[in-house]
């Protein structure tokens, strides 16, 4: 079963929990790392797939969502503390009485407000570079961008259920495999499913809007569009993570995980 692969997300948990007693700065420092990890993700998919967005070739999207990958490669590898697989590791831990609900919320806020903070930062790096700075190079990062914010809040929500399920499955599968090129296949392969699917990932989609926003382009994202998006989509990870993944793996696996210990 999965049990083993479950005590090892269960010890990351109380790895980062050691670390947020400590020092609840360095904490957030390490969710700031990880949303800029994301952001690197969202510039090379959309200047890759940009180049043939502009050609109206139905590989545009495929492309993107291939190169999007190396974003959580670069947080598997690299570190820092992304909220939306915070959901699945902080929650399966409270359900096994190894972590207080009381600080799980707090590690939650800290994770968010950390990955928003580092979507702003490398938002704003990236306005620096000019790397967006015409249709050129914008027109599918800004389609893609203020479509976002016009979807209705059920289909958000729902979208954002499914996402945070297959992110967490990327980040869960590869821990009960050997060999890093297996590993970073299976990862890649889930996080282009999730990309290429339509769902709703609500730190990609802030580095997404950061960057939108900042680049000042006159059909960018309004501050009204981005709320209505990063609430629903929030919510619902939130509720993809802990619940069907921490929650339905800790029932599923409670006889084996009681074994296992």
């Amino acid at each position: 079963m999965e049990a083993k692969p479950l005590l090892a997300i269960e010890k990351l948990a109380l790895s980062r929990r050691d670390t947020f007693n400590s020092s609840s700065l360095i904490y957030l420092l390490r969710a700031v790392l990880a949303s800029m990890f994301i952001g690197f993700g969202v510039t090379v998919a959309f200047r890759t797939g940009n180049i043939f967005f502009l050609e109206q070739s139905p590989w545009a999207l495929p492309l993107a969502a291939a190169t999007f990958g190396v974003a959580i490669i670069l947080i598997a590898y690299g570190g820092g503390d992304l909220f939306t697989g915070d959901t699945f590791y902080y929650t399966f831990a409270a359900l096994r009485k190894k972590m207080q609900w009381k600080i799980v919320g707090k590690m939650w806020a800290y994770s968010y407000v950390g990955n928003m903070i580092g979507a702003v930062f490398f938002a704003i790096l990236i306005a620096l570079t000019g790397l967006f700075q015409d249709e050129s190079t914008n027109s599918l990062l800004i389609s893609i961008a203020l479509t976002k914010t016009q979807l209705s809040t059920v289909e958000l929500f729902f979208r954002a259920i499914l996402c945070n399920w297959l992110v967490c499955l990327a980040f869960f599968l590869p821990m009960g495999v050997k060999g890093d090129g297996t590993k970073i296949f299976l990862m890649m392969f889930l996080v282009f499913c999730f990309f290429i699917s339509g769902y709703e990932h609500s730190i990609a989609n802030m580095c997404t809007f950061a960057v939108s926003y900042v680049i000042n382009d006159p059909n960018s994202v309004t501050m009204s569009g981005v709320i209505h998006n990063l609430i629903p989509v929030t919510i619902g990870n939130l509720i993809g993570g802990g619940g069907f993944m921490a929650w339905m793996y800790f029932y599923a696996n409670k006889a084996y995980l009681n074994e296992e210990n």
